[in-house]
């Protein structure tokens, strides 16, 4: 990718003065100058997914200015790049792969065809171990059928499955899951003191096979396992009842686990990019293979827009530029996320990890800090119940926080639709408040508290239905949306070191906790204090 600081562009300094002439203007008016205004700013995307952008702060000029953007820090080559499998995660001297895990098709962007025949090998066992064991013909070492399916996993190895599974929960089979991930006691009690060992199964889901959390909690379940099987534990019971899912085979055999039951993971693969590949197995095991390859499917068809679109229309590249137009031009800080779906509880949560995680960056791709904005706080809930909490701050707060506002068409229950006709109704209700307020109904003299002033830019993207294929489409967009960010701002957004900092000082730390003496003097004195005061009750 070409290293441009996108503040030395012709559009950035472009954009510095158009602002100044948005911010004289209001969404109300754009409205009334253009009657075409939603046929304008929207895109219908294959009459499943409807994106409306135009209860935005733009009008024609600020598009055309931030496509120049895009065009002048080389977004189409990037994508190309990354399509074609170039190592553009430059500090790991790796390519980004996850596009490959979707496309079945002869049309391959890849020159390797041996990615290819691994990815489907993959697929093949999942299919494999997931249709045995929804089927019931996998069982555990007494002979009982599976029931439970427990994901020991963290990161982008827990939250693309746990939010997957949770918004498609209308596709669940029988089959208990159970998502460990944190390494606090109380998480596993909960699950452990709701399962048999006898009726389930074990998923080690962890990309290095080292990662703390993981593997804790993997060797805590291994000896909660042993002690409660009631008969003598030899390699046969456990090959019955443990997976596991990662790029470092021997570490997983050396735990123990068969090696018919790995999974390999590509290490080109990021975690919070992951779900599509092994670590979904827990997706099949719920929802079923089928369902999980629609998921892939849905995936493969935003790709297939992103890759070939223009870029004018281009829908992950527009609502990219539309995030830089304001976390860089209107100093927001945050956006919010706001499904109206209950099931898509863990939407904001992933979507938090993907943008974060990939773009809360401070130094870009020459290996200069940045004096622009990188990425936006991502924070959400689910809609209605934001309404009645944090939407008060939205409406007349002093932060502007542009929002996604996403919804379903079809409900998910024919019998209940009433109350989606409710949901539908506050969904489209709420951006039009934010937009437009109430100035026009309300004397704001004589009713100053009462008033909402509007122009509260959101974007609504409105699904035909939730289903694995729209989903996939929808993830998709996010994840290729985020990557766009990512190039205008010059930044790498397929590393994490923050992370990997945060893991090496824990590991300095559990030593010295658990020594008998106090907190030793290479400590700074606020981390030493905090030791000492756990050793005093410990």
């Amino acid at each position: 990718m070409k290293n441009i600081n996108p503040t030395k562009t012709f559009s950035w300094k472009k954009l510095q003065n158009h602002v100044k002439e948005m911010k004289k203007i209001t969404i109300y008016d754009l409205f009334q100058i253009d009657n075409n205004r939603f046929e304008n700013f929207s895109i219908n995307f294959e009459n499943i997914i409807l994106f409306d952008y135009s209860k935005n702060i733009i009008n024609k000029k600020t598009i055309y200015y931030l496509l120049n953007l895009a065009k002048e820090t080389k977004c189409i080559d990037a994508i190309h790049e990354m399509f074609y499998g170039e190592k553009i995660n430059i500090t790991e001297n790796k390519s980004v792969l996850h596009t490959a895990l979707r496309n079945n098709s002869i049309d391959f962007f890849l020159r390797d065809h041996q990615i290819y025949n691994n990815i489907n090998k993959t697929l093949k066992k999942i299919k494999n171990i997931s249709n045995k064991i929804i089927s019931g013909e996998w069982k555990g070492f007494t002979d009982k059928k599976i029931k439970n399916i427990v994901n020991i996993g963290i990161g982008g190895s827990h939250l693309g499955p746990l939010m997957i599974t949770e918004s498609l929960k209308n596709y669940k089979n029988k089959l208990n899951l159970f998502f460990l991930s944190n390494v606090d006691a109380n998480q596993l009690i909960n699950i452990i003191n709701k399962i048999k060992p006898e009726e389930s199964i074990f998923i080690i889901a962890s990309k290095t096979f080292n990662t703390l959390e993981t593997i804790t909690n993997a060797l805590s379940i291994k000896k909660w396992f042993i002690k409660n099987i009631n008969i003598n534990f030899n390699k046969d019971i456990f090959s019955k009842h443990f997976i596991a899912v990662t790029n470092n085979i021997n570490a997983a055999i050396k735990f123990g686990i068969n090696e018919n039951n790995i999974l390999s993971l590509l290490s080109e693969i990021g975690g919070r990019f992951s779900l599509w590949s092994s670590i979904g197995l827990i997706i099949s095991l719920s929802i079923g293979f089928d369902n999980f390859y629609q998921l892939l499917q849905g995936a493969y068809k935003m790709d297939n827009h992103f890759f070939y679109s223009p870029i004018d229309k281009n829908i992950p590249v527009i609502m990219a530029l539309i995030n830089i137009w304001y976390s860089n031009f209107w100093d927001t800080e945050t956006e919010a996320i706001i499904a109206y779906n209950d099931n898509m509880c863990f939407l904001p949560l992933y979507l938090q990890q993907l943008n974060m995680e990939s773009n809360g960056k401070s130094i870009d791709r020459n290996g200069e800090k940045i004096k622009y904005q990188t990425s936006p706080i991502i924070w959400g809930d689910v809609g209605t119940n934001g309404q009645h909490s944090f939407f008060q701050m939205l409406h007349q707060g002093t932060k502007l926080i542009p929002c996604d506002f996403i919804a379903s068409a079809i409900p998910n229950y024919n019998n209940y639709k009433n109350h989606h006709v409710q949901l539908i109704a506050n969904y489209i209700a709420q951006t039009k408040a934010l937009a437009f307020g109430n100035i026009k109904e309300y004397n704001c003299k004589k009713n100053i508290y009462y008033c909402c002033y509007g122009n509260r830019p959101s974007n609504s993207i409105f699904l035909k239905k939730i289903n694995p294929y729209n989903l996939g489409m929808l993830i998709a967009y996010y994840e290729h949306k985020i990557f766009i960010q990512g190039v205008i701002l010059n930044i790498f957004s397929f590393d994490q070191w923050g992370v990997e900092l945060g893991k090496k000082i824990t590991h300095s730390l559990i030593k010295e906790i658990k020594i008998n003496n106090y907190a030793i003097s290479k400590n700074d004195y606020s981390s030493k204090g905090l030791i000492n005061f756990y050793k005093y009750f410990n």
